[in-house]
């Protein structure tokens, strides 16, 4: 995608994957201060522990504890993270007003808390495996609470910010999907993922990882550049 993008613009920039172990953490980061890096995306499990790192970091990502771009300003590095505005924009897509509506996010992990950040004035609530262990903006639910399907019937959004849906799997059954809300799915895959698939079947509005990829792609190359993202190269890139 982002190839794509240089390409479109007569950017002599490349985009390369660097594979990195916790304990490689800081060295990598230091690399990134040299004079021909424009910065770099991060994804999990990084994107709390990188934090420590830098030297700036956008309002937002501090609330939501997570950052997937790091842009290189002469040698200071600043963290941002694009996944809010991709989302928000989702949100916007599926006509969900976020003042007062109710929303139920599975999972409580950097994704999570960028949702949230995403959905300034909701009521949110959050489904987790380990409510013990999360730390978000909202109520916590228990995944095995049998609250859970009432509560999802009935929101206004459901967001599935967890990676089940990869696979042939979904974050909760089809029964307790949302009865006349909108479904986000932040996972991306060919044709969708099945949560995606059998909300539309169901005629619910829905928005899946694809859009958010391409969304938070532009963000964080118009970050690193300074120039608007040329949206349609990137977009072709990403057709399933």
């Amino acid at each position: 995608m982002h190839a794509a993008a240089f390409s479109a613009l007569g950017l002599d920039w490349t985009y390369e994957l660097l594979d990195v172990e916790r304990r490689e953490l800081g060295a990598t980061l230091e690399r990134l201060r040299a004079p021909d890096v424009g910065g770099a995306n991060v994804t999990i499990p990084h994107k709390q522990a990188v934090m420590e790192h830098l030297q700036t970091i956008a309002d937002d990502a501090l609330r939501a504890r997570a950052v997937n771009t790091i842009v290189n300003e002469d040698g200071r590095l600043a963290g941002y993270n694009t996944d809010i505005a991709a989302i928000r924009a989702s949100v916007e897509q599926v006509g969900v007003q976020p003042q007062g509506a109710n929303v139920v996010i599975f999972g409580a992990g950097g994704a999570a808390r960028a949702t949230a950040q995403a959905l300034p004035g909701a009521h949110l609530t959050f489904v987790c495996r380990h409510p013990d262990e999360a730390d978000v903006p909202g109520r916590i639910v228990a995944w095995s609470d049998p609250l859970v399907a009432s509560l999802a019937r009935s929101a206004d959004l459901l967001v599935n910010a967890t990676p089940l849906g990869r696979r042939d799997e979904m974050p909760l059954r089809p029964a307790a999907l949302p009865q006349r809300g909108a479904v986000i799915d932040l996972v991306y895959v060919t044709g969708g993922t099945p949560l995606v698939r059998k909300a539309r079947s169901l005629g619910l509005r829905t928005a899946d990882g694809w859009g958010i990829l391409l969304s938070q792609g532009a963000v964080a190359f118009e970050l690193w550049t300074g120039k608007s993202a040329p949206l349609e190269a990137m977009r072709q890139t990403l057709q399933p």
